[in-house]
């Protein structure tokens, strides 16, 4: 489970524990199982506590701000956005440049859904305004709910008259959000670590085969962590004097989210329920392991007589 927190975990077993079950990939005891099932967020963070301790590495920020058009896309106060419901989404692009932002060097859109949690990644060759449009237009037919609005930060990659022309031809609301004020895109800013960096790294990489070997990574990231990682939403926040107390929800999926949601109807449903089913994570994890030491050069991946991979 990519080394979750505890509560996370804990809310994410019971749906873990059952596919692994249906796949036979695990063989234990009632009385095993029974203490899995039930072991609390806190017995988790004691036993595993020590093995997640690992080294922290810091990557390069290379967005730069498009001024020409913000007049144009609001700052996001809330007030455009209905975060009640899915398809409000925020994007922001992780560059994967190694040490150094010379040259050409491929980026991942990173896309997720404020209401579900659901996320998507495309890696893309650079951060020209085609590429990131054109990824933009793959994960709005990838998601399952229909896009409504975007939000991004003020990069050029997003503040352009493409994307805005369209947005505004998809009927798409458009915010930005406050230009060096991060936490403004939270929810996919924990995204680009938990999923990007966790998955990818930061090693440099610039050809397209590395970014077809990426997205092949994403299609079976996007199955594992929709599917099988729990997440929390802060609920409310409340505030006395110096002290902060706040209130978070319990731990689900995104897909669970989708199916708890009034605006998703039956088929949908019914399709992510199917689609859930068949998924085993430990082969999804497997797969992922083999395709990042194929991309980071541990092994050769075949190709067709066409040239493209395997």
């Amino acid at each position: 489970m990519d080394f979750a927190c505890a509560k996370r975990m804990a809310g994410g077993m019971g749906d873990m524990l059952d596919a692994m079950v249906r796949f036979d990939e695990i063989d234990v005891d009632d009385e095993v199982m029974g203490k899995l099932r039930t072991v609390s967020a806190s017995t988790i963070e004691r036993l595993l506590g020590p093995t997640k301790k690992s080294m922290q590495i810091k990557g390069r920020a290379t967005t730069k701000p498009g001024t020409l058009l913000k007049s144009q896309i609001p700052i996001r106060t809330g007030t455009e956005w209905d975060d009640l419901r899915p398809g409000f989404v925020e994007c922001d692009l992780v560059t994967h440049c190694g040490i150094t932002t010379k040259g050409q060097y491929v980026c991942t859109l990173n896309v997720t859904d404020v209401y579900s949690g659901w996320s998507e990644q495309r890696a893309v060759l650079n951060k020209a305004q085609i590429h990131v449009i054109k990824a933009i237009e793959d994960i709005a037919l990838a998601l399952p709910f229909k896009l409504l609005g975007i939000d991004s930060d003020n990069g050029t990659e997003f503040i352009n008259n493409h994307l805005l022309k369209w947005c505004n031809q998809e009927n798409l609301t458009f915010t930005r959000g406050r230009p060096y004020k991060k936490n403004d895109g939270c929810y996919v800013e924990q995204k680009n670590w938990s999923i990007v960096r966790q998955n990818i790294g930061y090693k440099r990489f610039e050809s397209k085969r590395e970014a077809d070997l990426m997205n092949m990574i994403y299609d079976l990231v996007s199955c594992h962590n929709n599917f099988f990682m729990p997440s929390v939403k802060l609920e409310s926040k409340k505030r006395d004097g110096a002290r902060v107390t706040k209130k978070y929800s319990k731990p689900l999926t995104p897909y669970r989210r989708l199916l708890a949601c009034d605006q998703i109807d039956t088929d949908t449903k019914k399709r992510l329920t199917e689609q859930f089913e068949s998924l085993n994570p430990l082969e999804l994890r497997r797969e992922i392991v083999r395709l990042r030491d194929i991309l980071y050069g541990h092994h050769t991946m075949p190709r067709t007589e066409e040239g493209g991979i395997g």
